[in-house]
């Protein structure tokens, strides 16, 4: 088979295989409100999808969409390379976690977990056999006999996700389920999430409004703003190569520096811990760009203390060492201190 057809024949299969999800020409609007614009966006099988963004940018309305939950204005949304538009939620295979894990509370865990199959009519010597094997994926066998209420919050989430898996949809939609968990226990279970998810090899699309969140979970990252996509890539494309102005501030601390100040003449974007902090009589590194400032506040964060520096070009720099030095030492600079920030072109993105 010549290149050409192998390659026709793979975005073929894609586009048919269980779990790829295609939105194409999506809008939606309340009224006069357009909440989702024009939108193209294609979901690979077996992906794990994170649409980030600040509230109101569009990415629960589309997760809606997907779901049948919402009716699409204009455009149209294909699964498996089915057009289910118009095909009610039931319909669909997909299924949704919410934030609100809405456990029938006297029911035990297994039968939580096993009301869908109950309701779809499975017999009960199935369900059970379904049920455990849910519970395996989730790893809580062992609380199969509880109620919702004696289980962490940590383990009622997963309950949750075991109870849509056992439907076995084509896709899950995850609408900001981790958001009610305390930073400890959201942070396990992001781990959980995705180790699940690649056992599993379901097609996940999960809505978050944390950039951290979206980084650690995703194997794609689709940036949402004003009912549009700014950005879909990889999280260390978006993050170390953010393409908009919006997505450099958005994904993480960012330096927009205006384009005078720039090698290439275009504005661009410099993570913090890019930026090298020296002392103000230190030679400029050549093949750098170089800045004369002054600090005017560090902030300590644990992991590092970030320096934000006024330089007298009047551009504020934030640079971001690791605190890598003994706990007891002082850091080398402080409020007030006059200091040179640089960095190298190759560690500048484009924006734009």
């Amino acid at each position: 088979m010549h290149a050409s057809a192998q390659q026709a024949s793979s975005e073929t299969d894609t586009a048919t295989a269980p779990g790829g999800v295609s939105l194409t020409g999506v809008s939606k609007r309340f009224g006069e409100f357009t909440a989702v614009e024009e939108l193209n966006l294609d979901v690979q099988p077996g992906e794990f999808l994170s649409m980030l963004g600040p509230s109101g940018s569009g990415k629960t309305t589309v997760l809606r969409m997907i779901a049948g939950f919402e009716n699409v204005t204009s455009g149209s949304i294909q699964l498996s390379g089915v057009d289910v538009t118009a095909v009610p939620p039931h319909a669909r295979q997909v299924n949704t976690v919410f934030q609100d894990y809405a456990l029938f509370p006297h029911l035990t865990i297994a039968e939580n977990v096993g009301y869908g199959l109950r309701v779809a009519g499975v017999s009960r010597a199935e369900r059970a056999s379904q049920v455990g094997v849910a519970l395996e994926q989730v790893r809580l066998s062992a609380v199969a006999d509880r109620l919702p209420h004696q289980l962490s919050g940590g383990q009622r989430q997963r309950i949750a996700l075991a109870r849509a898996l056992i439907l076995r949809p084509q896709v899950l939609l995850l609408d900001e389920p981790l958001g009610a968990l305390d930073k400890q226990l959201r942070e396990e279970m992001q781990i959980e999430l995705k180790q699940i998810q690649r056992e599993v090899g379901i097609t996940f699309i999960f809505v978050t409004h944390d950039q951290e969140e979206a980084l650690t979970l995703s194997d794609r990252v689709a940036v949402f703003n004003n009912g549009r996509v700014e950005q879909v890539g990889t999280a260390r494309e978006v993050y170390e190569f953010p393409a908009t102005e919006f997505v450099a501030k958005f994904l993480g601390l960012s330096n927009l520096i205006p384009a005078d100040l720039s090698r290439d003449g275009v504005q661009s974007s410099v993570r913090p811990e890019r930026v090298r902090l020296l002392e103000a009589d230190a030679a400029a590194t050549a093949g750098t760009i170089s800045l004369q400032g002054s600090v005017a506040e560090t902030v300590y964060t644990g992991p590092t203390t970030r320096f934000l520096v006024d330089t007298e070009s009047g551009v504020r720099v934030i640079a971001e060492r690791a605190n890598d030095h003994h706990p007891s030492a002082e850091s080398a600079f402080a409020r007030g201190d006059r200091v040179r920030v640089e960095w190298t072109k190759d560690h500048a993105s484009r924006i734009g």
